[in-house]
């Protein structure tokens, strides 16, 4: 958690930086697509801020009132994170439209040109920053950050060779279409998030990566059990959580029925980062005049269809 604390601290240190560089050199050239850009780092700068609270709050124990945790507070800051980018890109798009039909006259190219330049170079080590460690920590709010600042690179380079276009041609028209074209891209980064987001908030299943590491340690492990089914699963930022029925013979001592269930938890936990794993434990179904285990597991039984 100190790490993901660390690297939200980071992006908010580098976003407010960047928006007060861009927004006074945007106003001193009279550029709407520098304007547009300081404004796509003020909102970069506020979703860092949102990110750095919901990292926080995510990272609380479980309490009586949030006995599975904290953990969608990060879910719920990448959607409002969305929700302000999306606003920004509808701002932009406005204060854009005008200047299509009267354009304005750009001056200082060269200063554009290099805090667009000063822009890249330090979005794409803070991004990079920003996505390890929310590799490492599954984090969906530090990887929302990291590709908003990825956003940002692509924006920056844009308006950087607009400024240079409009050098080159001067034509003054060119400076409100890149910054209706960085909109626009703000704007589909700000959808892909919220659907992103949407999806763990309403409890979709877990990736099919995911699904599979967790029948895989089911499938090594069968001669332990007879049988698996009911398998459910969803998560809450990090933390995955897992619910299973497990299949044992009527007369296998409980004893063993609970070693194989804590030895089946740790297995899947050591393969998903931060799993929460329940197991249900339910008694063979069949009528046999013997029950042996042994026997059980040699007899090929179909299995349930699996769920996750």
């Amino acid at each position: 958690m100190d790490k993901k604390v660390k690297a939200a601290r980071l992006s908010i240190i580098s976003n407010s930086c960047l928006t007060l560089l861009k927004l006074s050199v945007g106003l001193f050239m009279g550029s709407i697509s520098v304007i547009s850009e300081a404004l796509h780092s003020g909102i970069d700068l506020v979703a860092s801020v949102v990110d750095y609270l919901s990292v926080k709050q995510s990272g609380k124990p479980a309490d009586p009132e949030h006995p599975y945790g904290h953990g969608k507070y990060e879910n719920v800051g990448s959607i409002i994170e969305a929700a302000l980018i999306i606003a920004a890109a509808l701002f932009i798009i406005v204060e854009s439209v005008p200047r299509l039909v009267h354009p304005a006259e750009v001056h200082s190219l060269g200063a554009g040109v290099a805090v667009m330049a000063v822009s890249v170079v330090v979005n794409i080590f803070v991004s990079g920053k920003l996505m390890r460690v929310a590799r490492e920590t599954d984090s969906p709010a530090l990887e929302g950050d990291a590709l908003h600042l990825r956003a940002d690179v692509y924006t920056s380079l844009g308006t950087l060779a607009g400024l240079a276009a409009i050098r080159l041609t001067g034509l003054m028209i060119l400076d409100p279409i890149i910054a209706t074209a960085v909109a626009l891209y703000i704007m589909k980064s700000g959808i892909d998030l919220v659907r992103k987001s949407f999806r763990v908030i309403v409890d979709e299943r877990l990736s099919e990566e995911d699904i599979k590491a967790i029948n895989d340690v089911l499938d090594e492990n069968s001669v332990k059990f007879l049988n698996y089914h009911d398998l459910r699963t969803r998560k809450a930022g990090s933390q995955r959580f897992i619910d299973l029925h497990l299949v044992f013979p009527r007369t296998m001592p409980i004893r063993d029925i609970y070693d194989t269930c804590r030895d089946l938890e740790q297995k899947i936990k050591a393969r998903l980062y931060r799993a929460d794993v329940v197991i249900k434990v339910e008694p063979c179904q069949e009528e046999c005049r013997e029950c042996s285990f042994d026997c059980s597991l040699e007899e090929e039984q179909p299995r349930p269809e699996r769920r996750g």
